[in-house]
Parts: C-alpha cells; sequence; structure tokens
C-alpha cells in the first residue's frame, strides 16, 4: 500500500521559528539554570523565572515536546543531558552565548528571498570586510567556550607529539593553539587572523597563560603570506565563509610553506561526498547571503571536495572522518 503523502512535514518547516524563538526565551529567562538549581515544578519555576504559572506551563509544555526538559516518574522537571552540560550558567561550559550569537541575523533570514534575488556580486569576506576590534571581541565572546571544547576533542584525536610549530589558521580565540600547547610538550604556535581579531586572540592567550609558547600574526590568509617554519597546520570552523577557489588557494598556501612530512587538518561544517546533506553544513553556507551588503563568496562544501583541495595541493595519504558526527569533519593530508 502506498505511503499517504501529507502537510505534516512542510507544516513543520512552516512554523519551525517557532520553535527557535521558544529556546531563546528558555535562554532568557534561564529556565535550564532554574531547574538544575532545583527549581523542578511549574510553580518554582514561574517564580523563580517571573513569570506567570500558565505561561511557566506553556514554556515547560514546548520543551518538554522538543526534548529539552524531561519529566521524571513523580512528576519534577530535570534537564536534558545536553542542556544540564551546556545551558547551565556559571558553568564553565555554558554555550548560551554561542546559541543565540546569531539572534541579531533572524531579520535578514525573513527578507532571504530578496537577497537571494540580488544578482550584485559578493565581497569576499562578507561579515569581516570592515570587522573591527570590538566586533572581533564581541564574537569571539560568543564563540570561546564551544571553541575551546571542539580543540579539546581535536586534541584526543590528533597525536601532535614530536611537532614543534603550528600554524592556526583564521585561529580566532586561539583556542587550537592554547589547548595544543597545553597538550603536547615542546609544541609553539602562532596563530594567524584578520588584525582586528588578533587583538583579541592576545587576551585568550593572555588569560590562559601561553604568552611563551602562543604568538600571533595579523594577516589575511587568502591574499597575505603565511608564516614559515610551521610542521602542523589548522584551519578551523571558517570553511563555509570562502569560496571554493579560495579554499583551495589556502590549502595551497599551506602546503607550500610546511615542512616537508608536515600535515594539514581542516575542521568545518561540510556536506556529504554527494553533496546532500547534513542540513546544519547546507545552513553555514547559506547563512553567508546574509553577510555584508551583498552576501559573502562563500558555500558549502562538500567531503569529496575537501580532499580535491588537499589533493590537487600535493598532500598525500588524504583522508576524511567525522569530527562532530552529523555537524563537523576532519580533512587531513601530509606533506612529502
Amino acid at each position: 500500500m502506498e505511503a499517504r503523502v501529507d502537510t505534516t512535514r512542510l507544516q513543520r518547516l512552516a512554523r519551525s521559528y517557532a520553535e527557535t524563538a521558544v529556546f531563546y526565551a528558555a535562554i532568557d529567562l534561564e529556565l535550564f539554570t532554574h531547574v538544575s538549581r532545583g527549581a523542578d515544578s511549574i510553580v518554582a519555576l514561574a517564580q523563580a523565572m517571573g513569570t506567570s504559572e500558565l505561561n511557566a506551563e506553556r514554556l515547560v509544555t514546548v520543551t518538554l515536546a522538543q526534548g529539552l526538559l524531561e519529566r521524571d516518574d513523580d512528576g519534577s522537571l530535570r534537564n536534558a543531558a545536553d542542556c544540564e552540560k551546556f545551558m547551565v550558567k556559571d558553568s564553565d561550559r555554558y554555550a548560551g552565548a554561542w546559541m543565540t550569537f546569531t539572534r541579531h541575523e533572524v531579520p535578514d533570514w525573513f527578507d532571504l528571498t530578496a537577497r537571494l534575488r540580488d544578482a550584485t556580486p559578493p565581497t569576499e569576506l562578507g561579515m569581516y570586510a570592515d570587522l573591527t576590534v570590538e566586533r572581533a571581541r564581541k564574537y569571539h565572546r560568543a564563540t570561546y567556550s564551544i571553541g575551546m571544547g571542539a580543540a579539546r576533542r581535536f586534541c584526543r584525536q590528533v597525536d601532535l607529539s614530536g611537532r614543534r610549530r603550528m600554524l592556526d589558521l583564521g585561529g580566532g580565540s586561539g583556542a587550537y593553539s592554547i589547548n595544543a600547547v597545553q597538550a603536547f610538550d615542546g609544541l609553539e604556535a602562532v596563530v594567524l587572523d584578520l588584525p582586528p581579531v588578533v587583538v583579541v586572540t592576545q587576551e585568550y592567550i593572555d588569560e590562559n597563560d601561553v604568552a611563551d609558547r602562543v604568538t600571533t600574526h595579523g594577516a589575511d590568509f587568502v591574499n597575505d603570506p603565511l608564516p614559515t617554519g610551521c610542521d602542523v597546520a589548522v584551519m578551523a570552523s571558517n570553511l563555509p565563509i570562502y569560496s571554493a577557489k579560495n579554499i583551495a588557494k589556502v590549502v595551497q598556501k599551506t602546503f607550500d610553506v610546511l615542512e616537508p612530512g608536515g600535515e594539514m587538518h581542516l575542521v568545518g561544517e561540510t556536506l556529504h561526498a554527494d553533496g546532500i546533506g547534513p542540513l546544519d553544513a547546507a545552513l553555514w553556507g547559506m547563512a553567508e547571503v546574509n553577510y555584508g551588503d551583498h552576501g559573502s563568496g562563500g558555500r558549502s562544501h562538500s567531503v569529496t571536495e575537501c580532499i580535491e583541495y588537499f589533493e590537487a595541493a600535493g598532500f598525500v595519504d588524504v583522508e576524511n572522518t567525522d569530527f562532530v558526527a552529523g555537524t563537523l569533519t576532519r580533512t587531513f593530508g601530509r606533506k612529502p
């Protein structure tokens, strides 16, 4: 019997903005923090959040349906595991700033049709074209916590023992460099990012007491020369910001300056090998249409394309593996 086709999936897509709005409200009202601290009923939550019991009930009903809250057999509320780990304020893993970082872009998304019809050539860097130190500081305040988590994961997955100097391309807060020099004795690192960004990078380097092993280099890695003398390079979480031409160019430039036997790792939101999904990687590419007056040149890149960038540059033993399943992959290769 042929499956019945209905509008359920389409209706969910048409109203998915409401789910995001509820999540933002839960963050604003510190729902997950209050639950973690013992406000495990609607009455207690209403008092803690400063809402009516009716509105607390509405919020709890939706977040239970979303799987963000769970209910014990006795009726008391608890956070889902990911909310308990990442959405409780004052925790060193708190990711609220990152979850709401793109909130200001909501009006742009609802003007997407007009932006897609804009045939004006995009700027190369989009949102980064006129970056200031203060904007860089705000950006990395939001990304630092999640960046440190990703960097710790990288250091668990990749053995850099015996490596001497790491080039951290577009390193932002310096999270990968900070964690790498802490995890591997004898390793030093240089964080390369735009000049306004490395001002902020230095603040995080000083905060983590690694200024003796991590330095900064203000430059545009697409157009400016790269530092030499490195035997490992990392480019993490900025893949969709750039066009295929520019990613290929940066991979080639990195190959050219790496020491013989050096390795490069590209961590990013990648489409599957056939270019279909995952949705998160596809949406990061779409987001680039909203940056700058006419969007940036960025786009989604597939696993297949990333491997091709490496092989075309001259890397050998090129592979791609999951970094965060369904979200990020890691493409890596070795310079002969």
